[in-house]
């Protein structure tokens, strides 16, 4: 006989029959480690020192009695759970009943059939070491979804906490300009619409599919987070900004792609940090790749950046400026329409004019 994983399993044999004993240690021997216990008392003080994989107990055993006994065992924390399989030389349905409704597991008469019992017991220390098995695994998936649980709730306190941090970033850099106010919150409205868009259009929607708008919405508030080494005196300047002034300007792209990298340095990575890279770093590209800083062409510009061109012109074209009046909607629009080709992507300059009417915020 194969017994499991070649471990030695240890029973009690709790049975004052001498010949009863003797029998059942000589059948059991050569597969388990066999401990007699001639009494209750005897059996409890050996519970003391050790812990069996299963007891075999004498229904009939003297003192209180195996009915009595498993009672007691039944009510120890420390031991309840040990298997416990009744023997008798009695052949009775209602005690063994009884002895079942008590908490054991199984009930062999006397004498014993060697193969009998040896199957008895194997089956019975299959189950139990099934049952731990599982409550092992049940215990360790219950653990892994704790701490599963305390990681996502960890990564999303730290989602929250960095769009908090960013959000004050950008209002900072918000408030440097006179008259900027609400920039962003327009931004994130325009391209919020363009989006719904271009799914209704199915205009990059292999690409869109695989972006999370919990990220990719807030991630545009860093945009122009650069703007904050911008001297204020030129980003407030009321008239027409010099050659030189307007390459300070554009400096303001580098620096952000600089100030979100640092940032990604010092907090784990993840999807909204990455969006912002794309916006600040390419949003001043232009399709026909005459924008700044890099003068990257047509669909080597990213989504991220193509969209943010649009809808940030398009807000600067219709909001004051220091430097101008709003523009109306009407000739904005057309500014936009103009720009299709050369400015910006076509397929989202055709898909932002399908919305652009919307944009009353």
């Amino acid at each position: 006989m194969e017994n499991m994983e070649n471990i030695r399993n240890t029973i009690i044999l709790a049975d004052n029959d001498i010949t009863s004993q003797a029998n059942g240690r000589d059948i059991l021997k050569n597969f388990y480690d066999v401990l007699p216990a001639q009494s209750d008392v005897n059996l409890f003080e050996m519970l003391e020192h050790v812990i069996p994989d299963l007891i075999l107990l004498d229904a009939e055993l003297p003192e209180t009695g195996g009915y009595e006994t498993i009672k007691k065992l039944k009510t120890d924390a420390h031991i309840m759970n040990i298997p416990v399989i009744f023997i008798s030389a009695e052949s009775d349905e209602n005690r063994e009943q009884d002895g079942l409704n008590l908490g054991a597991i199984d009930y062999v008469h006397k004498p014993f059939s060697a193969p009998l019992l040896m199957k008895r017991i194997e089956n019975q220390l299959l189950i139990a070491r099934n049952t731990r098995e599982l409550s092992a695994r049940q215990a360790a998936m219950k653990d892994y979804s704790s701490n599963l649980e305390k990681i996502v709730l960890n990564k999303i306190q730290e989602v929250i906490n960095l769009q908090a941090v960013m959000a004050i970033v950008s209002d900072l850099v918000e408030s440097r300009s006179e008259q900027s106010c609400g920039h962003i919150s327009r931004i994130q409205f325009y391209l919020k619409a363009l989006i719904e868009e271009m799914g209704r259009k199915e205009i990059y929607n292999e690409e869109i599919a695989q972006w999370n708008m919990d990220f990719f919405l807030p991630s545009a508030q860093l945009h122009d987070v650069g703007k904050i080494t911008i001297p204020e005196l030129i980003l407030n300047k009321p008239d027409k900004l010099t050659p030189d002034e307007f390459e300070i300007v554009k400096t303001h792209v580098n620096a952000g792609v600089d100030t979100v990298e640092k940032i990604m340095d010092k907090t784990n990575e993840h999807i909204f940090l990455r969006h912002a890279l794309l916006i600040t770093g390419t949003h001043h590209e232009k399709w026909d790749g005459s924008g700044y800083p890099i003068g990257l062409k047509g669909k080597n510009i990213p989504l991220e950046g193509r969209m943010m061109a649009i809808v940030d012109v398009y807000d600067a074209l219709v909001s004051a400026r220091p430097y101008k009046k709003a523009f109306p909607i009407e000739e904005a629009k057309k500014i936009i329409e103009n720009g299709a080709g050369t400015q910006f992507d076509p397929a989202l300059v055709d898909a932002f004019l399908n919305v652009v009417d919307e944009f009353v915020i």
